[in-house]
């Protein structure tokens, strides 16, 4: 892998590392702008977790660090940083905070440390951090422990403060997982079954039952007949509350006015690009040319094969003459016209090796060498093959692209790894302009924002026709008249509207111009909300999560039934779009109230009730015979049951427990057994015992153990029992 995209890999996986442990330093630059993010306030307590208290003047430096690293690697990578991106970062830095102050006491009742010893064996031993190799191995995933550790030590006494505060903050994380790793393999360890343990399960899974059974279809006894009351909902809440917990969330009703482009600002923008066309094709400068007029794309100056070219007009513009300009066309939401600068025969793939002198580090972003002193090393190398010294020796005694030093500075593609061929402008400019400029056998130094290279080419593949092109483009917007227009439509609609029914009312009015869309379950600290995503996606054609902040944050400013002022989103790009939203219910964090509970419980409730009917109705019958004719039904016999197979004839737990109690053999049960829409009534006619494989003692104890170790990852992390009865308090959406 060329040692371009190898630094500038390595770049990326430090900032991702960065980002996924959420600690990286930033200095906060503005007092008077801290207080704007904080809406004014004094408190700068972002939230407490059992009375801890999370400050924002710390959390903010790390998040913007962590967006910073994140929206550095979305730009070199082509790719967009959203704010639902952030709001990622955001939830991820929170959720590190809230854990590392759940855990950290833990760690210290079992006696939980690392000592600097075990902390630097780890480090730079034989078996590092996956982390620490993402960061400081190469490209092979070599990693040396000793030269790592040297860069650390001078990263800590020659770096900048906020260098050294990053890597300080790194190393804190990774001590905290290790202590973590430790603490997550003292519990797995100490899971145990005991021997009455494993033989009390081989005697139930040896046990089997022979019962007749008559079911009774509950409904046959109709819903309606059936009353269930708020405070019969509360009080079935109130038993069974970890089922019916919630978070704080609002729900509205919601209308969106379209502000985008309209026709005639379509038409309008073409015809600027069409009275724009003889400019740009006469332009010498098309860099000034496109920065002057606000072009949405900029001047790459790069030559691409025609396979390579994404807009929908390269057939046309592959056969312009030079300087001739194709378009205005369409493409996406832009209007564009292209300019043919040059073009040229080139090959559509390279083979080449080079040496490199570094004069800068992008890993460490610290200078290497001075800049003579790195021109004068480049320049001896290649004075060193002119008077006949092997190429590959020397790459492999003075390279800094370790990658491709072992292979005697031959690159590698950084797509695709198992070619030694890499294509056009996979490499930095200046490297790749050389490759595919020159002609096989050319040698040269060239400089590089990395440093200085010496390059060989030594193959060329599929010479075709490539081409420099230059994109003036132009996002289709709104007028201002466009826009003026449905902003007053909108301000009307809200103005109008002072509660839920002059708000039905407004949209009647409309016929059918607008219509009325529900959002529920809208976090505090959400950014978008999935039903305008969804409107928008479905209905304007705008995909992807839409944020809405501000919408969000007036919600939670509102009380229920409050019609909220219009409230802008979108972007220029896709067209802005104005909400106009009534909030219709507020929930607060605890247990659910009736009405939200009702949907969930009232069929449980309601079954209960049916039978307790059921029970009445059979209350005077002695066996199982009675009972089948008081309720018109049959009796069913099945003889192969057991404890603990899967149960397909839907006896709830209760019922197999009471099948297997011995007290009950010979039995008619004097219960019936609810399930979700039936009751049955079980006889027991006998228990038998018969052989089942299970294994010696031992294999059995462990395949226990492995299966609790299992379930403990998955289901119940000590960090999730901690988080579940820990005292937090959220209040970022005061400062986000």
């Amino acid at each position: 892998m060329s040692v371009i995209q190898s630094i500038r890999e390595k770049y990326a996986k430090w900032a991702v590392v960065a980002i996924a442990l959420a600690l990286l330093g930033f200095i906060l630059t503005d007092y008077f702008q801290a207080k704007d993010r904080m809406g004014g306030a004094n408190s700068t307590t972002l939230g407490t977790v059992n009375g801890k208290k999370i400050d924002w003047e710390k959390f903010e430096p790390t998040l913007q660090s962590m967006n910073t690293a994140l929206e550095q690697q979305a730009r070199a990578n082509r790719q967009e940083f959203s704010e639902t991106d952030r709001q990622m970062n955001n939830e991820r830095l929170w959720n590190s905070k809230v854990e590392q102050i759940l855990m950290t006491p833990e760690f210290k009742k079992v006696g939980i440390d690392i000592g600097k010893r075990e902390f630097n064996d780890w480090l730079f031993g034989s078996n590092p951090p996956p982390d620490m190799i993402n960061n400081f191995g190469d490209q092979q995933g070599n990693y040396d422990g000793a030269t790592v550790q040297n860069q650390i030590n001078q990263i800590k006494r020659t770096g900048t403060p906020a260098q050294k505060e990053q890597l300080e903050d790194f190393l804190a994380a990774l001590e905290y997982s290790r202590k973590l790793e430790k603490f997550n393999s003292t519990l797995a360890n100490s899971v145990y079954y005991p021997k009455w343990y494993v033989e009390k399960q081989n005697a139930e899974a040896a046990a089997l039952a022979k019962v007749s059974y008559v079911s009774y279809d509950l409904t046959k006894i109709q819903d309606s007949t059936i009353k269930i009351s708020d405070k019969e909902i509360e009080d079935y809440v109130n038993k069974n509350k970890e089922q019916y917990r919630q978070e704080e969330s609002r729900s509205i009703s919601f209308v969106i006015f379209d502000a985008s482009p309209s026709a005639a600002d379509s038409a309008n923008l073409r015809k600027q690009l069409e009275d724009q066309k003889a400019e740009f094709a006469a332009a010498t400068d098309v860099t000034k040319f496109l920065s002057r007029n606000r072009s949405s794309k900029e001047f790459l100056d790069i030559y691409e094969g025609k396979t390579q070219m994404l807009t929908p007009g390269k057939d046309s513009i592959s056969v312009l003459s030079k300087n001739g300009v194709y378009g205005p066309y369409l493409e996406q939401n832009s209007y564009v016209l292209a300019k043919l600068i040059d073009s040229k025969s080139m090959p559509d793939s390279v083979k080449a090796r080079h040496i490199l002198i570094p004069t800068f580090d992008p890993q460490s972003g610290q200078q290497m060498l001075d800049d003579s002193t790195a021109k004068k090393r480049i320049d001896s190398i290649e004075q060193a093959i002119k008077g006949g010294a092997r190429f590959d020796s020397l790459a492999v005694k003075y390279s800094s692209d370790q990658s491709s030093a072992i292979k005697g500075g031959l690159l590698s593609n950084p797509n695709n790894p198992a070619t030694n061929y890499f294509t056009v402008n996979t490499m930095v400019k200046e490297f790749n302009d050389f490759c595919f400029e020159g002609k096989k056998g050319d040698k040269k130094v060239v400089k590089t924002t990395f440093g200085y290279h010496l390059i060989e080419i030594l193959d060329q593949k599929n010479p075709q026709p490539h081409y420099k092109v230059a994109y003036f483009a132009k996002n289709i917007i709104a007028s201002e008249e466009t826009e003026r227009t449905v902003f007053d439509e909108a301000s009307k609609f809200s103005a109008d509207s002072k509660d839920m029914k002059t708000f039905d009312a407004n949209i009647a009015k409309a016929n059918g111009r607008i219509e009325k869309l529900e959002a529920a379950n809208i976090g505090p600290n959400d950014v978008s909300v999935q039903s305008i995503n969804q409107a928008l996606s479905m209905g304007f054609g705008q995909a992807g999560a839409v944020p809405c902040r501000k919408l969000i944050k007036e919600i939670y400013k509102a009380a229920k039934g409050e019609v909220l002022g219009q409230e802008k989103i979108g972007d220029q790009k896709n067209g802005y779009k104005y909400v106009v939203a009534i909030v219709t219910d507020v929930l607060e964090k605890g247990l659910q109230p009736a009405r939200v509970a009702r949907p969930k419980v009232e069929p449980i409730l309601k079954n209960e009730k049916k039978v307790e009917e059921v029970k009445k109705m059979i209350a005077t019958a002695t066996t199982l015979e009675a009972v089948a004719a008081i309720l018109k039904d049959s009796i069913i016999t099945v003889d192969s049951i057991r404890m603990q197979t899967n149960n397909r004839y839907g006896f709830s737990p209760k019922a197999i427990g009471a099948i297997f109690n011995n007290a009950n053999k010979g039995k008619l049960i004097n219960q019936p057994f609810g399930g979700v829409n039936s009751i049955v009534v079980i006889r027991v006619d006998d228990i038998t015992t018969t052989s089942v494989l299970s294994g010696d003692m031992e294999s059995q104890k462990a395949q226990l153990r492995l299966m609790t170790k299992g379930m403990q990852s998955q289901f119940s992390s000590p960090v999730m029992i901690l988080r579940k009865n820990a005292n937090i308090k959220d209040n970022r959406r005061n400062f986000y």
